[in-house]
């Protein structure tokens, strides 16, 4: 299944390319979805990429400027995992008390997205880093954010650097196994779906 969003020409390399594997598709161990996803970004041609894995799943990213990515599985999120994570002001959002557990998730992930497109992820602090989910516009100067839509009961986050001026945010395209779409609430623009062979699935019309 591939998710095309219609660009404008000149905006074309704007935003990043960013691909879903599904490891049961070709009957994939952990190993060989990591393999599949580093020889990915490696024929990509361009010199920022960002990598992320739940087994069976793995989000991959390239672009031509620093980019990060990345996929969480929305488990349960205890307090002492929320005070590693958030910032003082975080932990008193309206979310992190009515809906913690995909909150929290979906936090983690865009802090991670973004430390690494800053560069090294073990360097931030999280609990100091502030999520880009709360950024106006999902833009801060020249960089910008979006949660991805991908599978149910996970979070993805996208973060990248831009000095260009770009429409609509990235698409997914899914290699592999087609998986049912979360709802169209989150900030992610999608003109079709399609399959490679091109007919559309039901659940995605």
């Amino acid at each position: 299944m591939t998710t095309n969003v219609a660009l404008p020409v000149a905006s074309l390399h704007a935003v990043p390319e960013v691909r879903l594997l599904d490891a049961r598709a070709a009957g994939f161990d952990e190993q060989g979805l990591r393999a599949c996803a580093r020889a990915m970004t490696d024929r990509c041609g361009m010199p920022h990429v960002a990598r992320s894995y739940r087994y069976p799943f793995a989000l991959v990213a390239w672009h031509q400027e620093p980019v990060g990515v990345d996929l969480e599985r929305i488990d349960r999120c205890d307090a002492a995992f929320a005070n590693l994570i958030c910032t003082p002001r975080e932990r008193t959002r309206p979310r992190a008390l009515a809906d913690s557990d995909p909150y929290l998730t979906s936090l983690w992930c865009s802090k991670e997205a973004l430390a690494k497109a800053l560069g090294d992820a073990l360097s931030y602090d999280p609990s100091r880093l502030d999520s880009p989910m709360y950024w106006p516009d999902l833009r801060s100067g020249p960089w910008r954010a979006t949660l991805l839509e991908t599978v149910p009961q996970h979070a993805a986050w996208l973060c990248w650097r831009s000095s260009s001026y770009e429409r609509r945010a990235p698409s997914v395209e899914v290699v592999g196994h087609p998986v049912p779409r979360l709802s169209r609430t989150q900030p992610i623009e999608f003109a079709r779906h399609e399959l490679r062979g091109g007919s559309v699935l039901p659940w995605l019309r």
